[in-house]
């Protein structure tokens, strides 16, 4: 037989029979990234001998080997994979690989070299392009066409320097950004690409730099060592074939990874013969789970699959060497293929903010329209006079001839106006908006970065902000939807309890087995102990250890625990030299803790390899050999291992979720059993306990054979593959026995009731999506306060589209009626499987489901796959304006993330593909309370603010200049000077927005976490909404009148000029806008003091400095201003008078229809509580 990682090497047995030594395919196997650790290696082989362990015999099997079958995956990948193995790999789709050969590999397609390229830009690309994506913005092209224009002689309003140094100033700043960030990944680039491999070449193994390496060459790698390119092993320093990887810098996991070299291959490189050969495989793609290919070598033609590829990015780990061949290189490899980043996701209050600069635009039109049309009426009026008017002169005199003087006719001079007034007002867009926002939002992540609130000391992790743009969205969320499993748990399973042939082991536990530190295994003179303890039944320890009927059952299912996996027992060194921890890693935390268990229980796992394992039980060390394992997928949802037993019998373990091992389980013989452990699975789930079942059958030699044959041919196949070996696997899990089952506890997280509490109160509707049973899952929600007792409960299990229709309807009219009777205590529950959601979502019926879910304040789903989760929260996305917000550990919860409009990832125990995918990062469940009621709350309460006071700020300025317009003729020229309109965003205004947005705070900490309901002003849309921006517009109208005509009735039919009385309304509007801002500000603290009071006495020193150039207009007019009283005094008039009605009108407000975060500030501010008769203030109650 022809297969992988398998071995004819015979070992003879301790009793002198030949035993086989078969060297199965095991599944790739999770451990720690400190592996590489020189306190940590696996226990060697020999370990075993030395103690005169029992080997297995069967001796009528032959010599052939056995590989494992159906490879673990998401359910997406194997689909894919599956797709991939029925067909065969046409030319079209394939690429030849000439083994050792990479002059004939490239002789016809020349295939991409392996140097890599992250950076974005050249040194001849970069100007063009960033200023490309950055004009990707609409209001840059806007402010762009403005400065065009005002280069033309014809609309010159401002001076040409000054009208582009605002956009440049903004494209500069970001181009640096842009350039630094490029350098640095340039700098990334060159170091990557020119990294040292070992090649062969003419019969050695040479250097080579990383770029250098082609398609076809034969590279070798050592332990630690990082892999340069996509290669398929040829060869490894286990004899069996087996190289563990990490795969940390592809999908952010740390665990440990199993990959295998073929048989064929393997005995060329260990005989040190050249090898040739040739490998047809798929193109490039993107999928890292799939591999499709074929090898022909020695006249064979040998299939490879994912477990025979390591790609690039991965570390060999605990392996001494490697070797491969490449097949993709540098771009083409599949890490850069995948290199394309992560979901593009905009704010909600941008999004909104978009809406009012429309308005805003047709603001500034009706404004230009105006101005254009006055101006047209005006020089009809005056047509007659144009010639002579000493400002206007349409005539030239200055030569002998009479000529028009820049003028072009009544119709073209009104359309020359209206591009001018668009020059003049441009700043009613405002281009530092979006500069301030950036900046905002930077400040505002430092802060929750650095808020010790959210630090996770176990994990020495802090919260983490990997998008910039979604700070504000935080403050607004109405939908929260959660895995279970590592997000409201700790994913940290403790072994509980145990069904074993009927009865159930539920009883008290005790610390100890045996002594103080447990149950050990003593292995060539070392002490090896587990290095989690397990509390145990003492009962159970003692009948294990008896020689009886229930002892052979019990044996049977703690062995099924200990065998049944792809756990890697690795030794830890620790003080004591004489003494070892088993470190027990793997993939799965439920696997670990029944591996733990059954060492508490005496069934020590203390070696595997691809062949064998090695198991201590009560002191005796026993060697089974591993002769197959089909591995554990989410259609049959169990997984069996095939072991040779030291008596020369051969049985097959199985264990797998109740709801599949009962459909193979014979229950005509254990029905009383069977009937038993049914009872003691549903107590389990009913107190939160994760369920397995184990099942056993004994092969003899034709179903041992049957099988194998069976398994040989679907793994040779080269079409169909995954199909084939997936019928083997189902047709050998049949007519089980039951062992029993376990109940393994998934601890809440700390804090998580009063979490879910928390952000209920504060009108959060809470979802928990897990694929957990339901039993289980609605243990889990009572203990974390999901669910209480006084809730209606409508659960939904349906497997039919029919049933699923009546369900509905059926739950619809409940759930009215329970509105109709007005009890708002009586809130409501809906519970709901995964199956009835494959009837239900992307079907008519989900309007229905819709409607019930949202008259619910939870919904439960259950036994949900990724891709349902994924359509529960479009479910809501499509049909309201609500955000939504996803929060998960795990790689299944990564669809659901990058959904939901904020998503969050649990730096957990399932690897960092929910972090890597999501928006932000922190390691607790609890820490969502502090993230949304404080900082969500404060970040959207300040943006909201900021984006108005922008607008306010701007648009007073504009107004300014128009009225001015309106009283000289149309002409549009300006009093005030270029440059004073130029910093007027840049440097009078613009640092105290920015520092208000990132520093006050409304509100205090322990008030927005003592009264969750205060969130809800997020949710109303209270610090930014259409009513607020048009009276923002209002009260700037009225300001502005204020600004401009004080000074104009003032100065009326004095000798003031032009400049002067400018200067007097840049000072008024920058005051204005500054203590406009002042009156807002809730927290004072001396930062905000001094970019208040600094912005305006840095306008002065501004004025005063432009006045005292001689070459500019204007020259010496502060000074002379300044001396005159009615200056002072118009100052303070525009001040008083303009500020009034906004006091005026927020002191009634606040008096007599006060907000909850204004009775809040009150309480904070005197001390003294507005008390309801609970003792509660008195809020509005959120709808739920």
């Amino acid at each position: 037989m022809t297969s992988d990682h398998s071995s004819s090497t015979a070992d003879m047995n301790s009793d002198g029979s030949k035993g086989v030594d078969l060297q199965p395919h095991r599944q790739e196997e999770d451990a720690d990234s400190s592996h590489n650790s020189s306190s940590r290696r696996s226990i060697p082989s020999n370990t075993s001998r030395a103690n005169s362990v029992k080997e297995v015999a069967f001796v009528d099997l032959g010599s052939k080997g056995v590989r494992y079958g159906s490879r673990k995956g998401s359910s997406g990948a194997e689909r894919f994979s599956m797709s991939m193995s029925q067909r065969e790999i046409s030319d079209e789709d394939s690429r030849l690989v000439y083994v050792n050969d990479p002059a004939k590999t490239n002789e016809k397609f020349e295939f991409s070299g392996n140097s890599i390229r992250t950076s974005k830009y050249s040194i001849l690309t970069f100007l063009p392009r960033n200023l490309f994506e950055q004009f990707h913005r609409v209001a840059y092209v806007y402010f762009l066409i403005i400065a065009v224009l005002n280069q033309l002689p014809q609309l010159a309003v401002f001076g040409r320097f000054a009208s582009i140094l605002p956009l440049t100033m903004v494209l500069l700043v970001t181009a640096v950004k842009d350039a630094y960030e490029d350098w640095r990944r340039h700098r990334s680039d060159a170091i990557e690409n020119n990294r040292l491999s070992t090649v062969l070449m003419n019969s050695s193994y040479e250097h080579k730099k990383w770029k250098d390496i082609k398609v076809g060459e034969i590279i070798k790698f050592s332990a630690n060592e990082t892999i340069p390119c996509d290669i398929v092993l040829l060869s490894t320093s286990d004899p069996t074939g087996v190289a563990y990887i990490q795969t940390i810098n592809l999908d952010g996991e740390s665990n440990l990874k199993t990959r295998y070299a073929k048989q064929e291959t393997l005995s060329i490189i260990h005989e040190n013969k050249e090898i040739n050969g040739v490998i047809k495989c798929e193109k490039p793609n993107r999928n890292i789970y799939g591999f499709l290919a074929n090898m022909e070598i020695d006249q064979k033609r040998v299939s490879l699959g994912p477990s025979n590829i390591v790609l690039r990015g991965c570390v060999l780990k605990n392996t001494n060497w490697a070797v491969g061949v490449v097949v993709y290189t540098g771009m083409e490899t599949k890490v850069m293929l995948n290199n394309s980043g992560a979901q593009s996701k905009r704010s909600h209050l941008e999004a909104r903010m978009n809406r009012e600069i429309i308005f805003l635009s047709i603001f500034l039109v009706v404004l230009c329209s105006v101005v254009s049309i006055c101006a047209g009426v005006w020089l009809r009026r005056h047509r007659d006079e144009l010639d002579i008017m000493p400002f206007y002169r349409r005539k030239d005199y200055s030569e002998g001839d009479a000529e028009n003087y820049k003028y072009y006719g009544w119709g073209m001079e009104i359309f020359f106006t209206f591009l001018m007034s668009v020059i003049v007002f441009q700043i009613m867009i405002p281009i530092a908006l979006y500069i301030s926002m950036e900046l905002v939002r930077v400040g505002q992540a430092y802060f929750m970065i650095h808020d010790d609130n959210m630090y996770d000391e176990s994990t020495d992790s802090r919260f983490q902000c990997r998008a910039l743009n979604m700070n504000e969205d935080l403050g607004q969320v109405k939908y929260v939807f959660s895995d279970k499993t590592g997000t409201l748990t700790e994913n940290k399973m403790e072994f509980q309890y145990a069904s074993i042939s009927g009865v159930d082991y539920n009883g008290e536990k005790s610390e100890f087995y045996g002594e103080e530190e447990g149950y050990y295994a003593k292995v060539n003179g070392l002490v090896l102990r587990p290095k989690m303890k397990v509390k145990v039944d003492m009962e159970l320890v003692r009948l294990s250890q008896n020689e009886s009927k229930t002892q052979k059952q019990i044996y049977d299912f703690f062995l099924a625990l200990a065998a049944c996996n792809t756990i890697v027992p690795i030794a830890v060194d620790t003080s004591n030299p004489t003494e070892k921890l088993i470190d027990y890693q793997g993939e799965s935390p439920d696997e670990q803790a029944l591996v733990y268990a059954a060492a508490a229980y005496g069934f020590m796992l203390i070696e595997r390899t691809s062949g064998h394992i090695v198991i201590d039980i009560h002191g005796d060390q026993q060697r089974f050999n591993v002769l197959g394992m089909h591995e554990f997928d989410s259609e049959r949802k169990r997984m069996s291992v095939i072991l040779g037993f030291p008596d020369n019998t051969v049985k097959v373990f199985v264990k797998g979720a109740d709801t599949t091992m009962f459909n193979v389980i014979d229950k005509s013989m254990d029905s009383d059993i069977v009937k038993a452990t049914e009872s003691h699975l549903h107590s389990y789930s009913s107190v939160g306990l994760r369920t397995l079942v184990m099942g056993i059958r004994e092969l003899n030699s034709h179903e041992f054979n049957q099988w194998r044959s069976s398994y040989e041919s679907a793994t040779n196949a080269l079409m169909g593959r995954a199909r084939l070996l997936k019928k083997v696997a189902i047709n050998l899990e049949t007519n089980l026995h039951i062992l029993g089952a376990s109940g393994i506890e998934d601890k809440l997280q700390e804090g998580v009731p009063e979490a879910i509490e928390s952000l209920r109160t504060a009108g959060i509707k809470v979802w928990v999506l897990t694929g957990d049973k339901q039993e289980t899952a609605i243990s889990i929600g009572y203990s974390s306060k999901l669910l209480t007792n006084t809730m209606t409960q409508i659960v939904i299990n349906n497997n039919s589209t029919e049933s699923c229709r009546k369900s509905l309807r059926d739950a619809l009219i409940r759930s009215q009626k329970s509105d109709s009777s007005g009890d708002d205590s009586r809130s409501i529950a809906l519970i709901i499987d995964g199956t009835s959601l494959v009837y239900i979502l992307d079907t008519e019926l989900e309007e229905q489901l819709f409607e019930l879910a949202s008259k619910c304040s939870v919904v439960l789903c259950c036994r949900v796959a990724p891709l349902q989760k994924a359509g529960i929260v479009m479910l809501i996305k499509k049909r309201t304006d609500d955000l939504t917000l996803a929060i998960g550990d795990g790689a299944n919860d990564v669809s659901m993330i990058q959904k939901a409009d904020v998503g969050i990832g649990i730096s957990g125990q399932e690897g960092r593909q929910a972090v890597m995918s999501s928006d932000f990062a922190m390691a607790q469940f609890r820490f969502l309370v502090p993230l949304l009621l404080v900082h969500g709350h404060w970040n959207y309460q300040r943006m909201g603010y900021m984006i108005l006071y922008n607008f306010y700020r701007n648009a007073i300025f504009v107004l300014v200049l128009f009225w001015y317009v309106l009283f000289t003729a149309f002409t549009l020229s300006t009093a005030i000077n270029e440059w004073s309109s130029v910093l007027y965003s840049v440097i009078y205004t613009s640092v105290p927005t920015i520092v208000v947005g990132i520093l006050d705070k409304d509100l205090g900490r322990t008030s927005l976490l003592k009264h969750p309901q205060l969130y809800g002003a997020g949710q109303r849309q209270e610090s930014y909404n259409t009513t607020l921006f048009w009276l923002t517009i209002a009260d700037t109208l009225w300001q502005s009148i204020v600004a401009f005509f004080i000074p104009l009735l003032a100065y009326w039919k004095s000798t003031i000029d032009g400049p002067s009385i400018g200067d007097l309304w840049t000072l008024a509007v920058v005051l204005l806008v500054n203590l406009h801002l002042a009156m807002d500000v809730t927290t004072w603290n001396w930062i905000i003091h001094a970019s208040i009071w600094g912005s305006i006495v840095a306008t002065i020193i501004c004025v005063i400095i432009i006045d005292a150039i001689p070459i500019l207009p204007g020259y010496w007019a502060i000074f002379y201003l300044a001396g005159d009283g009615l200056f002072w005094i118009c100052l303070i008039g525009i001040v008083v008078a303009s500020l009034i009605p906004r006091f005026v009108l927020k002191t009634l407000l606040q008096r007599y229809k006060p907000t909850d975060v204004q009775i809040a500030g009150e309480a904070e501010k005197f001390g003294d509580l507005v008390e309801s008769g609970s003792g509660e203030i008195e809020l509005h109650q959120q709808q739920r």
